[in-house]
């Protein structure tokens, strides 16, 4: 069993390795929306802890998009999605205090609106060689 679980690992960190930027982001988005979908489950099941887990995971994720941002290019929509993110993170932090459905499908929405518009402008990235 310990083999199996260090091949999943090594298969795991290569698939990352192996992924443009574009596409690492994209995974981070789906990663923050898994969490968001997982939290909410753990409410309905009244397992606190395991919410709170999950939307501090989420927290961890928007941050690692933050730290993508270029404030030097962009300025204006590189502080759009700061702001963003840091509005997010903050009704993450309100909801987990108060188990709030509605604030995670918030910023879960937040979150597909932004990955939508990520999502649409790879084709025009690749063919000016951004990635």
């Amino acid at each position: 069993m310990n083999a199996l679980h260090q091949y999943q690992s090594v298969s795991a960190q290569t698939s990352v390795v192996d992924v443009d930027r574009h596409k690492l982001i994209q995974l981070l988005f789906d990663g923050a929306l898994e969490r968001i979908n997982m939290a909410k489950s753990r409410i309905i099941a009244n397992d606190f802890e395991g919410k709170n887990k999950f939307i501090n995971r989420t927290i961890e994720i928007i941050a690692g998009l933050r730290s993508f941002l270029d404030m030097g290019k962009g300025k204006e929509l590189s502080q759009n999605l700061f702001d963003l993110y840091s509005y997010c993170e903050h009704r993450l932090l309100q909801a987990n205090m108060k188990n709030d459905i509605e604030m995670l499908d918030e910023v879960a929405s937040h979150i597909r609106t932004v990955k939508e518009g990520w999502v649409g402008i790879r084709q025009e990235a690749l063919e000016k060689g951004i990635i």
